[in-house]
């Protein structure tokens, strides 16, 4: 019988490798908490007409990425691509926006058919804050700038924050007659996937990353050219917001981001930290989403970050500067105790310690195999705890138990097994 393996794109977190990740979302959490962000938790599947009308039909994750599947009641549903509009969704359908603005975060898997890579799966995870109901620059500002502090306080290095604004539907659609007129008399030098854009989704072709293609975009019409004065003093005000806060940022007028939601401003914040600049963060206002789903018309903005693209950054920036936050946030983490016992009287003498030390805050690993106490005390060594407890029957019959340090050299020492606050102040000492 053959051996069954995991879907290509669908990826296995082992412990060790979890753990970072519980740590990086343990920060975040922090930080949401703190910028008064509640958490939602939305469902993995959705009707797939969520998608159609929330992201576009004309995008590639729409078109080309999606898992959609008829249900036994024959109804077309779609496993999540992406976060917004399921938070969207789930926020018209409780009402939540009758009670004011809404800021929110969430944490998940997504799923989109595409070439699997480095940092980039079939099942991937974000995480992500929407802020519905915001509408003043400042808003966006304040936005960004959680992302911002996120990114810094995790280590991450060589952050750069790209800024664009893509205006109102107003400003978009003339611009896209414009970009339109000029892309046509020049067809020919696109590239194929450029081409069927054209007549699809336009605006998408400014995200190519085909080399003619961005060589031939360097000298069409850009988005800010046709943006009102209203989209352009709001812009302005974006930028002196962040120029306050002390945050750089370089605008990029080629930036519109993947889905046809956005509107106003657009951003990605990148780190060098892989030598190339890697998207780490990407997000922006959406301001006509909530209206095209059935609620009332309400502005919002919200950014997401990919976990897994993350934690090759994160992973990089450990090794820049092993003494560095990044280092200290995805380290191995090992028990404070491992417990040897062996004998008919120890073992059970050894359960009931390591669970009264587990009830004051202790790691603790119990050895239940059993075997010679040699071995034992080689898994002690592997385990990387700082002590062993050692327990035998004539230990247990003597109502007392050893403890060993294992970090550091210095003579064991015994100490009764009761009163366990007594052990566990040795244990916790220095």
């Amino acid at each position: 019988m053959s051996q069954l393996q995991s879907l290509r794109g669908m990826v296995d977190l082992l412990p060790e490798a979890l753990h970072r990740w519980q740590a990086v979302e343990a920060m975040a959490r922090e930080h949401f908490q703190r910028s008064g962000f509640g958490e939602i938790r939305t469902p993995l599947l959705e009707t797939t007409d969520l998608f159609c009308r929330g992201i576009g039909e004309g995008t590639d994750v729409v078109g080309k990425e999606m898992y959609s599947f008829q249900d036994r009641g024959d109804r077309s549903c779609t496993l999540r691509p992406e976060g917004t509009a399921s938070v969207v969704r789930a926020a018209i359908q409780h009402g939540l926006l009758s009670q004011g603005a809404q800021k929110l975060w969430y944490a998940g898997p997504m799923f989109r058919y595409e070439r699997p890579q480095a940092g980039r799966q079939r099942q991937f995870h974000q995480i992500g804050v929407e802020w519905l109901g915001a509408d003043t620059a400042r808003s966006d500002v304040e936005v960004i700038a959680l992302a911002w502090d996120l990114l810094a306080s995790l280590g991450v290095g060589g952050l750069e924050l790209e800024l664009n604004s893509l205006g109102t539907a107003e400003d978009r659609q003339a611009y896209r007659n414009a970009l339109v007129a000029w892309l046509e008399q020049r067809s020919d030098a696109l590239d194929p996937d450029s081409q069927a854009r054209l007549s699809t989704n336009p605006l998408r072709i400014l995200d190519s990353k085909n080399k003619t293609t961005q060589a031939l975009l360097e000298d069409a019409p850009t988005l800010a050219d046709a943006l009102c004065d209203a989209s352009r003093e709001r812009f302005e005000g974006v930028q002196r917001g962040l120029t306050a806060l002390g945050i750089p940022f370089q605008l990029n007028p080629l930036l519109v981001r993947g889905l046809d939601y956005y509107s106003h401003t657009a951003f990605e914040i990148t780190s060098d930290q892989l030598g190339a600049q890697a998207t780490v963060c990407g997000g922006g206002r959406y301001d006509g989403l909530i209206g095209q789903l059935g609620g009332a018309p309400t502005p919002a903005i919200g950014w997401a970050l990919g976990m897994e693209r993350l934690m090759l950054v994160l992973e990089a920036a450990a090794q820049a500067d092993p003494q560095g936050v990044a280092a200290q946030l995805t380290a191995r983490v090992f028990p404070d105790v491992y417990v040897v016992n062996r004998g008919g009287d120890a073992e059970p003498a050894a359960l009931a310690l390591a669970r009264h030390l587990r009830a004051a805050g202790l790691w603790v690993e119990l050895d239940a195999s059993g075997s010679a106490f040699g071995k034992q005390f080689k898994r002690a060594d592997r385990s990387g705890a700082r002590w062993a407890v050692v327990l035998g029957d004539e230990e247990a019959k003597r109502g007392e138990v050893r403890l060993k340090p294992l970090k550091q050299k210095a003579e064991e020492f015994t100490v009764a097994l009761a009163p366990v606050a007594a052990i566990v102040e040795r244990l916790l000492s220095p």
